[in-house]
């Protein structure tokens, strides 16, 4: 079988390996169909992995496969059914993954893609209780999207920042894979979206997605925008995902009470925030990393009740570096698939 492989700083091959063992006792084999691209490699491919790991690794955190094959053990699931797997390698037996709070696992082994072999391969054999099924009516592409975009998305607004309808959200980096989710599923549940972009072209196109606002952060001050239609109150939800260039713009967005959730940085890991303000606003940050399980599947849900991801391009397993290097240079807007 093929499968993409990392061998040092930006060295991605396309090699031949030999497939994976039946699968063991509470396995499953998936054939992969397609492999979805995020940051995460980004941070991978330039060696950026905050963990030890050996090279050569097999690269892709984000996935969906077929089943082909069913281990001991394991009822549920059938040959033939599709599966999106999640990529941490968690215990399941700590007090959070109990909890279904699986991404705060005490004992986690690492990521796929990422500190241990990934997706990006023509098979693999998965633990079945690390699978969610695929709805009928989503389409792969689309379910590719799942176990990082839709399900991070939804664990930032639903899990942490509490976001309700009708309420304020400004989303950061409108045009990125989660950007573009965010301003979905924002608009679905009926808030007002102000969305920031990097360039002209993306800020139209965030409005053809829905958003009721945009600005072109290189060259307009968002935080403006934010207060004049608020009325100079300022956002119940800020999607900050972009870090250091953004960050205190953001903060200055937020209403009274305001709350900001982060999940990336971008732009840089380190920024100055103002304490006074934080405290005498009451205003609430929240870091969001990952998501547990069940977000793949009310992600997968989301799909199935028609809000798709945004997909920018659909490329070959041949074409993964180039991929990768359009992701890098942030001329996408939405998500990159590679199929396999």
């Amino acid at each position: 079988m093929r499968a993409l492989r990392l061998f040092g700083d930006r060295d991605v091959r396309l090699v031949d390996m030999d497939p994976p063992p039946p699968p063991g006792p509470g396995e499953v084999r998936l054939r992969m169909l397609a492999v979805a691209l995020n940051h995460i490699d980004v941070w991978g491919w330039r060696g950026m992995a905050f963990a030890k790991r050996e090279l050569p690794l097999t690269v892709g955190a984000e996935a969906v496969g077929e089943i082909i094959a069913i281990g001991p053990g394991v009822t549920g699931w059938q040959v033939g059914q599709r599966a999106v797997p999640y990529g941490a390698l968690t215990c399941g037996t700590c007090r959070y993954c109990k909890a279904g709070r699986d991404n705060l696992c005490e004992n986690v082994k690492g990521v796929k893609g990422f500190h241990v072999d990934g997706f990006a391969q023509g098979e693999m054999n998965q633990d079945a209780r690390l699978l969610v099924a695929v709805p009928d009516g989503v389409d792969t592409l689309d379910a590719a999207c799942a176990g990082i975009t839709f399900s991070t998305v939804e664990h930032m607004f639903f899990d942490n920042a509490l976001l309700e309808p009708g309420e304020t959200v400004l989303v950061q980096a409108a045009g990125s894979g989660i950007g573009t989710v965010a301003v979905r599923i924002a608009k679905a549940m009926g808030c007002t979206v102000i969305a920031t972009a990097g360039d002209d072209e993306k800020c139209e196109k965030a409005k053809a997605l829905g958003a009721d606002h945009v600005v072109n952060y290189t060259t307009g001050r968002f935080e403006s925008v934010a207060r004049r239609v608020t009325g100079k109150k300022g956002v119940d939800v800020v999607f900050e995902h972009v870090g250091a260039s953004t960050w205190a713009g953001s903060l200055l967005s937020l209403r009274m009470g305001g709350r900001l959730v982060t999940c990336g940085s971008t732009s840089g890991v380190s920024a100055e925030t103002n304490l006074m303000m934080l405290f005498q606003r009451q205003l609430r940050i929240i870091g969001s990393f990952g998501a547990p399980i069940s977000r793949t599947a009310s992600g997968l849900a989301t799909m199935a009740k028609g809000i798709r991801p945004v997909l920018d391009t659909v490329a070959p397993l041949d074409g993964f570096a180039d991929a990768l290097a359009r992701l890098e240079s942030r001329r996408v807007f939405g998500k990159i698939v590679v199929t396999l």
